[in-house]
């Protein structure tokens, strides 16, 4: 796995698990992680995906997401995780005071937003046909957080569906309505005709 995120380790390796795969985070290898300079969530999954074939030689799955606010044309984006300008442990937690900030003056029934999740799995470093896959998760912005769960943006990501935040969901209902969970459910699918 592409990715020193904690908590998409550990959402992606939930949801493998349960098909009877291993997913082996990059730091195992000591690999760390590479600038993601491309424009979009497909080009950024594919910039990670391939840094990780390089270093190891090995496949590689990448995923890139984050969350799309419609009063804020659509970011942070493809900067989602470092919209405050801000990394390590404390990212999350300004990162969401900030898009509060922002959707200061942006009335509830205004702030509609989706999750937006690529996954890229490559088999070699010149992998020409890469798998890539979609998920999107439709909700809106709340006027504060809620629930304990989950990370990132997830406190604040209301789910009209379950009446609740994101974080206040059990995890193993949010792998399988997520993005994320979207996203590696049509990769698992693709995995089966994929040579």
């Amino acid at each position: 796995m592409a990715s020193g995120n904690s908590g998409k380790l550990r959402e992606l390796g939930a949801i493998l698990s349960e098909k009877n795969v291993t997913l082996l985070p990059q730091s195992e290898f000591g690999v760390g992680d590479v600038a993601e300079t491309g424009l979009s969530f497909v080009e950024n999954a594919l910039i990670k995906a391939r840094h990780a074939c390089v270093a190891t030689s090995l496949p590689a799955i990448a995923d890139d997401s984050g969350i799309e606010v419609d009063a804020l044309n659509g970011e942070p984006g493809i900067y989602s995780a470092r919209y405050a300008g801000v990394s390590g442990a404390h990212a999350d937690v300004e990162n969401n005071a900030k898009l509060l900030q922002q959707l200061e003056q942006v009335p509830e029934q205004d702030r509609t937003a989706r999750f937006q999740c690529v996954i890229v799995y490559l088999r070699h470093e010149k992998d020409s046909m890469p798998l890539i896959c979609q998920g999107t998760w439709e909700g809106r912005i709340l006027l504060s957080s809620s629930g304990e769960n989950g990370f990132g943006y997830d406190p604040l990501f209301y789910v009209p569906t379950h009446d609740c935040a994101s974080a206040e969901l059990d995890a193993s209902v949010k792998n399988s309505i997520s993005h994320r969970g979207q996203a590696l459910q049509a990769l698992l699918a693709c995995w089966k005709s994929h040579p």
